[in-house]
């Protein structure tokens, strides 16, 4: 229920499936009007963060975010000027920082795009907390008619991890990742702008061995080549911020009625979506008398495995514990957080790390951080459910959302084929077994006569209204005539199952060479400026 007590609607996002199309709802114009209303939003909001209101909150929030953000992105590539980049208004978005695929790649572009058009600096959160689930990326490679997709690692295997934590293992790997990635890729596509990229990656190898910087740094480092004003920051700086440890306190000592929405939303979100999995879009959050799991993960330096963090709330004090050997009390002395809050920041300076998890993430940043976030399409999905713990546990409209996203295939000549073209085959195919008379062709029938003679006693017992005396001999003997007939089709059937098996091949091709899912790397960088600048009307 949102706070008129209405249920909230879901909507469906689907990526595009059209090569070089594009997804923008609402349409770009549209977005400094959305903007402004969630700034009015949040301005007139009534809830209390335990002595600060939402709009306080959020002024100390943001310019926090606004100068932790310009003092990363000028560690490696130059700051716009503050005047350029105005820190009154904020447009939001964020990813892991692995290499993603050219739709996600659009969304930082459409980023861009929409900070110009509301007048707003653009802040992308690169999602460290999240763990880097393999360490190679996937390559098309063989040819045209016999792809296949190959894994070329890009670092040695490690543990399972935060990015924030994960170092690059293997330099000699790191480093030769766009010659192997190349080499799969040269019988299908030329030119490929990961070499070029690559020489940025080794430059930012040579200032952190953080895999996760030095990818998504380097990829920050290209988009101010084509002319993006963005700033970017990772998740964890956002999470060791005066402003984000206020926020945390308040939802750690308001877990007690936090739990059960946040459950209620994901319970609702299944139902309507016919989602079986305990799993998706997230996990509940455990209540076990007395203690209940919130929405953050907690690790420490030393041990930098994700671990679920619990609570135990009393009157004045909450203990945090990952129900194994760490545990902490922070003080709430009197229901006070500011004790808390710092608390948890001095917990973070001691190398025990804090991180919201992906709800509480993309909460943070569109209620507090920004006057509006673009979303691809999953985020889009699963924030849904945020929409409705926004309605019903702070009791305020949930702010409006971006949905961006794009479908580009690598640029390779191939045969188009569809599953549709196979199921047209297959229908022939069982037009032979079953109404054989249908294909034949006469001329060719040697003994036409005995075929006609087949087709005239199949015609009679089709003619012949089938009742219980006759019904079995009915069948039997339709069957033993489309049997006999078969004899003059096998030359059409062995084309037909030919023509299947070519089909199914290139489908499968197909499947291989028309995915959308391939690294921005692994395209020919002009391929991608231009779609980026046919869609979005910028000059890159």
């Amino acid at each position: 229920m949102n706070g008129a007590g209405q249920p909230l609607a879901y909507r469906r996002y689907r990526a595009p499936r059209e090569d070089r199309s594009a997804l923008i709802d609402p349409p770009l114009d549209q977005a400094p009007a959305l903007a402004e209303a969630n700034r009015h939003q949040r301005a007139s909001a009534e809830y209390d963060f335990h002595g600060k209101s939402l709009a306080a909150l959020a002024h100390q929030a943001r310019q926090e975010l606004v100068e932790q953000a310009r003092q990363w992105t000028a560690r490696y590539r130059p700051v716009p000027p503050p005047e350029a980049t105005p820190g009154e208004r904020l447009v939001l978005a964020g990813h892991q920082p692995h290499l993603f695929h050219p739709g996600v790649w659009f969304k930082n572009f459409a980023l861009g795009r929409v900070a110009m058009g509301c007048g707003a600096t653009a802040i992308n959160l690169v999602i460290d907390s999240d763990t880097m689930k393999s360490p190679a990326v996937l390559v098309p490679t063989g040819s045209v008619d016999r792809p296949a997709v190959v894994p070329v690692p890009l670092d040695a295997p490690g543990p399972i991890i935060p990015y924030e934590e994960r170092r690059v293992l293997d330099r000699g790997v790191f480093r030769t990742f766009s010659r192997r990635a190349a080499q799969a890729l040269a019988p299908l596509v030329r030119a490929p702008m990961v070499c070029a990229l690559w020489a940025l990656v080794e430059g930012r190898l040579r200032d952190t061995d953080n895999l996760g910087q030095c990818l998504a740094e380097s990829r920050h480092q290209w988009e101010a080549q084509w002319g993006l004003a963005t700033l970017e920051v990772p998740q964890s700086r956002v999470c060791s911020l005066p402003a984000f440890a206020w926020f945390a306190a308040h939802l750690l000592a308001e877990l007690p009625r936090f739990a059960p929405i946040h459950n209620a939303a994901v319970a609702e979100y299944r139902r309507i979506h016919r989602i079986r999995s305990t799993a998706h879009p997230v996990p509940d959050l455990a209540i076990e008398d007395p203690w209940i799991e919130a929405p953050f993960w907690v690790w420490t330096a030393q041990s930098p495995e994700r671990r679920r963090l619990f609570v135990r709330v009393d009157q004045d004090r909450l203990t945090l514990s990952d129900r194994g050997p760490w545990e902490e009390v922070v003080p709430v002395p009197g229901g006070d957080i500011q004790p808390a809050a710092e608390r948890i920041l001095a917990l973070g300076r001691q190398g025990i790390k804090l991180r919201s998890r992906a709800l509480i993430t993309t909460l943070w940043a569109r209620l507090v951080l920004g006057d509006l976030f673009i979303h691809g399409i999953g985020g889009a999905k699963y924030d849904q459910v945020t929409d409705a713990i926004i309605a019903r546990f702070f009791g305020v409209a949930p702010p409006a959302i971006m949905v961006i996203s794009a479908t580009l295939q690598l640029p390779i000549v191939r045969r188009q084929v569809r599953a549709d073209d196979v199921r047209q085959v297959e229908r022939r195919l069982r037009d032979l077994t079953w109404h054989p008379e249908t294909a034949l062709e006469w001329e060719a029938i040697a003994d036409r006569p005995a075929a006609e003679a087949l087709v005239a006693a199949k015609r009679r017992w089709i003619e012949t209204p089938p009742a219980p005396d006759n019904a079995r001999t009915r069948f039997r003997e339709i069957r033993r005539i489309n049997a006999a007939l078969q004899v003059w089709l096998e030359p059409k059937r062995r084309a037909l199952e030919a023509r299947r098996a070519e089909l199914v091949e290139a489908l499968r091709a197909e499947a291989i060479l028309g995915s959308r899912e391939y690294a921005f790397c692994l395209y020919p960088a002009e391929a991608l400026r231009q779609f980026y600048r046919e869609v979005l009307g910028e000059r890159l």
